[in-house]
């Protein structure tokens, strides 16, 4: 779009004295054209001008007159949806080369995140320093409502609740404009005015700031061409219309006057992006208003609103054409008269519709009124109506046909009589379902589908029968071409036209053609408008011609995924089904073709599997991928992992996500082949991308430089929120570029930099980012080597930022002098919630200050100090420290060296804290004495729900303990004793426990020596416990048949529960 340039004050003439309408409508033309009524006179200033004809603001008579005239025909205000627009960019490639059906699909109903615009902000600056539009425009996809707003909109303008800067709103549609041939800016103007009455002349100080709308610039019968239109000055030169047209929003004629067009996306690409300053979108329903639309239409029956929703809920490719507001009235309609309807053909009652067709076929029936359609009885009356009906397709049919083939949309009484049509079969009632009628302002009559999918749907019906006796193309417009016989014959030859149209205009008629040769709608239109049985045996022959289209050298277009509608819509579902099964059971590698590829990119579209999440990884190769593309572009969320992708196709990559539309959220590209070279092309569209805010490129090889090229980026880009760098080799210079990058972004919220051969520099650098960061929360430096000097940095660091939440220190050389300064900083800060410090050289004397900062610290809830050296005399201070703390919920202290003094010190402890919620001690020797000290404090503990004590040397009388807790304790959940020696009695004594504790959810007993004794115990008592979901009992020396069996009774005990044998 163009940069609105500030514009001075306009000019005007002397208006004329006299009062007539047309000395009114003479001098307004001058007015809005800019210059003197005298045209040998030069123009005045407007503070000169001693009279106008009009107002400035809007309180002459005339005004007053238009403003009643349209409050007259006022029917309500608009529905919230239509109170705000959403502020375009531009137009996208999606929308504009392929049809509206392909953009809601391909988009999945979501509209692009876009700043809100209310309409009574439309026309004016975005901010202080703008200036207002000249030229606007507003798209929106066919029945989305953008007549329905310009109604609205002019409503509200003549009650002045909206545009009060506009003295004067000229509304025009293009249905009005087509039944001129030539026109010129006088007359334009006369045809709005013809109502306004006489008056005196009026005295103004300057013109009226005016606003000329121009609706539905996809029904014009001309395209605008711009790059071959003479100018034209001249407000009395008649000329083509679709050259007046072109000639005012170039500012040729009326170039004081704002002009708000409105129209179908694929449309309005016609005008030049450099000439409009303003471009706005209708948004469709979401998923409240579908509802809301549904319940209105069915306002005495709730429970036909909810099972209509249910039915289109079942669909996700229905559910998304919902969105649009004409589609979800035509659904609804359907689906209530088939709630309704009496019994129909068998075969058609057995299932709701599931394709566009048998939808359509529906609404044909609702629209027939059911006549002589009851229980397949034979009558006159029968015959009269299917007669009536393949009149109607006959004649309509070929109007909407021809029309669709032209791009011809609305259409006029001498249309209808080129194509026959007879005016009295418009009166009844099924073609009034189907075809509406407006007086334009010309007096002539306008008719147009009530909706586009309605002609095309009845196209697609007449091309049908018509193709029965057809002995040439029906596309041929002269009616000659190589001679075509037999249905197959024009089936092929709509496919290839439907293949070869660029803008996709052909797209649902092939998928309505393709579902009229279903069984389910053969049955719901036989006798009506099919013939019984006719054409069926061709629904085999017409799938595998539809596969043929797939080609190897046809990349998977628009065209490609349509041909796999088609399919759906025939019923042949076997190519796509099979490519969803490879899917999800990770085969998809094997399947190679041009069919799979396409019916990859329909599930991409439609599959609920793909909505969250598109996993392709370990299946797609360059070559794929470059296919896939332009459905790539609108995925929510992709995982491409373990492809072996290389730099060649990180530049595919980031021409996807420098697109304007590109709608991805999130992509991994982990463990690829990725180098610096690929990370540069990923960078360079993060520089433009807005809205990718997940990017993992773990295990990949882009080190320094490549980190260097995204954190270039990042000091520009204000969506990522994720990041992760996870082993790539970026060593301290990259963690160094990277840093530089976290001291402006303020958006990056989660960084992983582990594994990456970071020593005490990259941190000392990182760590001074850090006290100027305010945005991130999460920082994963684990598995580097930044030792107690780079904690030490990290330390102050944390004195000073109020913002990371969770910090992992695992696996980097620290000892008691780097967890001293550490826990110095935990002292003052209030916002680290989680530290984990596993995998360290951490002693008891580090855990004496570790202890001291959990007795002055409030906010760290995830404490991790698994495979230290803390021994009994570390962890008891630590256990010291738990009686006191009252904001720690997890411990984690496997792999210490810890034994029963340090646990009976954490059973004190936990006898008295409240807070703690799991506590790991696997991996330690704390023996039956330890298991018993905590079992005690289970008996009082009311806050802990999962205890962890695998391998921790506990037999029989530490179980026998533990099993007295259970009985008792009533908020344990997880209890995990994998790898003791428990044996038989121990399992007696859970098993008695089981009987009477309803909390736990979670056993493991694998590895435990319980013998088949011990293993029936455990089954038999599970029939009384009613909460246990889990349990393993894996290890036990019960053999494979034991195994079986004991399954098979914990099946039948607790079918609830889940076992692992």
């Amino acid at each position: 779009m163009r940069k609105q340039e500030v514009r001075t004050g306009g000019e005007a003439g002397q208006g004329r004295g006299p009062g007539s309408p047309a000395g009114q409508v003479k001098a307004l033309v001058d007015l809005l054209a800019g210059k003197s009524s005298q045209g040998s006179q030069a123009p005045e200033p407007l503070d000169r001008v001693p009279q106008a004809p009009l107002g400035p603001h809007g309180d002459d008579s005339r005004i007053q007159k238009c403003r009643e005239a349209l409050l007259n025909r006022a029917r309500g205000g608009p529905p919230p949806r239509l109170t705000s627009l959403l502020l375009l960019e531009g137009l996208t490639d999606l929308q504009l080369r392929e049809h509206d059906f392909t953009q809601v699909e391909t988009t999945r109903g979501a509209w692009r995140p876009a700043r809100s615009l209310t309409l009574d902000r439309l026309f004016l600056p975005l901010s202080r320093v703008s200036i207002p539009p000249r030229i606007s425009i507003t798209i929106g996809v066919a029945g989305v409502g953008k007549t329905t707003l310009v109604r609205n909109f002019v409503q509200l303008w003549a009650r002045g609740q909206v545009a009060k800067d506009f003295s004067l709103v000229l509304p025009l549609t293009f249905r009005d404009l087509n039944t001129h041939e030539k026109l010129s800016a006088d007359r334009l103007v006369r045809s709005v005015f013809s109502h306004i009455g006489e008056s005196g002349p009026a005295a103004a100080a300057a013109p009226p700031k005016t606003l000329l709308i121009l609706d539905g610039l996809d029904e014009c019968k001309t395209p605008l061409d711009f790059s071959n239109t003479v100018a034209c000055t001249d407000p009395k030169k008649e000329i083509q219309v679709d050259h007046l047209i072109t000639n005012i929003i170039r500012g040729n004629l009326f170039p004081e006057v704002s002009v708000w067009v409105t129209s179908r996306p694929s449309v309005a690409g016609q005008i030049p992006g450099g000439l409009v300053d303003r471009m706005t979108e209708i948004r469709g329903f979401d998923e409240e208003e579908i509802k809301a639309c549904l319940e209105e239409m069915f306002p005495e029956d709730h429970t036909l609103s909810d099972w209509v929703l249910r039915q289109v809920r079942a669909d996700r490719a229905l559910y998304l054409m919902c969105t649009v507001p004409a589609f979800c009235r035509i659904a609804g309609s359907a689906l209530g008269h088939l709630r309704h309807s009496g019994p129909g053909p068998q075969d058609a009652r057995q299932q709701t519709p599931r394709t566009l067709c048998e939808l359509y076929s529906w609404y044909f029936r609702m629209a027939l009124g059911g006549d002589g359609q009851e229980k397949g009885k034979v009558s006159p009356r029968i015959e009269q109506v299917a007669h009536s009906c393949r009149k109607m397709v006959g004649t309509l049919g070929r109007l909407a046909f021809h029309g669709l083939v032209r791009k011809k949309y609305v259409f006029y009484e001498q249309d209808l009589k080129a194509f026959g049509v007879d005016l009295a079969l418009l009166q009844s009632g099924l073609c009034s379902r189907f075809l509406q009628r407006e007086e334009t302002l010309a007096a002539s009559t306008a008719y147009c589908f009530t909706h586009l999918s309605l002609q095309e749907f009845v196209a697609a019906a007449y091309y049908y029968a018509a193709s029965r006796r057809a002995i040439f193309d029906l596309f041929a417009e002269g009616g000659m071409s190589w001679p075509r016989l037999g249905f197959l014959a024009h089936f092929r030859s709509a496919a290839q036209r439907a293949m070869q149209a660029e803008d996709g205009r052909l797209d649902v008629f092939l998928r309505f053609l393709s579902g009229l040769l279903s069984p389910g709608v053969n049955a719901l239109l036989a006798g009506s408008l099919l013939v019984q049985g006719e054409h069926q045996g061709y629904g085999a022959q017409a799938a595998e011609l539809l596969q043929g289209c797939l080609r190897p050298d046809v990349a998977v277009c628009a065209r490609a995924v349509n041909v796999l509608h088609c399919l759906h819509e025939l019923r042949h579902t076997e190519l796509a089904r099979g490519v969803e099964e490879a899917m999800q059971s990770g085969s998809l590698a094997g399947l190679t073709g041009p069919r799979h590829h396409a019916a990859l990119a329909y599930l991409l579209q439609v599959s609920d599997a793909c909505v969250q999440e598109a996993n392709l990884s370990l299946c797609l190769s360059k070559g794929v991928l470059q296919s896939l593309l332009p459905q790539l572009l609108y995925c929510r969320s992709l995982r491409l992992d373990n492809n072996q992708f290389q730099d060649p196709v990180m530049e595919l990559l980031g021409s996807v996500l420098s697109g304007k539309d590109c709608r991805i959220q999130r992509i991994s590209l982990a463990e690829n082949q990725i180098s610096n070279k690929g990370a540069k092309a990923l960078a360079r569209s993060l520089l433009v991308n807005r809205s990718l805010t997940a990017l993992d490129l773990r295990s990949n090889s882009i080190g320094p430089q490549g980190a260097k090229a995204l954190a270039d980026a990042l000091k520009i880009n204000r969506t990522l929120a994720f990041l992760s760098l996870q082993n790539n080799a970026i060593r301290d210079n990259g963690a160094r570029f990277v840093a530089e990058a976290l001291a402006a972004n303020r958006t990056l919220s989660v960084l992983h930099l582990q594994k990456n051969t970071i020593g005490p520099l990259g941190a000392q650098q990182t760590a001074d980012a850090l006290k100027q960061n305010r945005s991130l929360k999460e920082l994963i430096f684990s598995s580097n080597s930044i030792g107690d000097k780079g904690a030490e940095a990290l330390a102050k660091a944390l004195k000073v930022n109020q913002g990371l939440e969770s910090l992992d220190l695992q696996s980097n050389s620290i000892s008691d002098a780097g967890v001293a300064a550490l826990m110095g900083a935990l002292c003052t800060n209030q916002t680290l919630i989680s530290l984990n410090l596993r995998e360290n050289s951490i002693s008891s004397e580090g855990a004496r200050d570790l202890a001291q900062a959990l007795c002055s610290n409030s906010t760290l809830k995830n404490l991790d100090l698994t495979a230290n050296l803390l021994h009994d005399q570390g962890a008891q201070a630590i256990a010291l420290a738990v009686r006191e703390n009252r904001a720690l919920t997890s411990l984690h202290l496997q792999w210490n060296f810890i034994q029963a003094g340090a646990a009976k010190a954490l059973g004190q402890a936990l006898q008295l804290n409240r807070s703690l919620t799991s506590l790991d001690l696997q991996e330690n020797a704390i023996g039956d004495e330890g298991a018993s000290a905590l079992a005690s404090a289970l008996k009082a503990n009311t806050a802990l729900t999962a205890l962890y004590l695998q391998v921790a040397s506990i037999g029989a009388r530490g179980a026998q303990a533990l099993g007295d807790a259970l009985a008792v304790n009533r908020t344990l959940e997880i209890l995990d004793l994998r790898g003791n020696a428990i044996g038989v009695a121990g399992a007696k004594a859970l098993a008695n426990a089981l009987k009477v504790n309803s909390s736990l959810r979670r056993l493991n007993l694998q590895e435990n020596s319980l013998g088949m004794d011990g293993v029936i115990c455990v089954a038999t008592a599970l029939s009384g416990n009613h909460g246990l979901q889990h349990i393993n009992l894996q290890g036990n020396h019960i053999g494979e048949s034991g195994a079986r069996m004991i399954s098979e009774a914990i099946k039948t005990n607790a079918p609830s529960c889940t076992v692992e044998m």
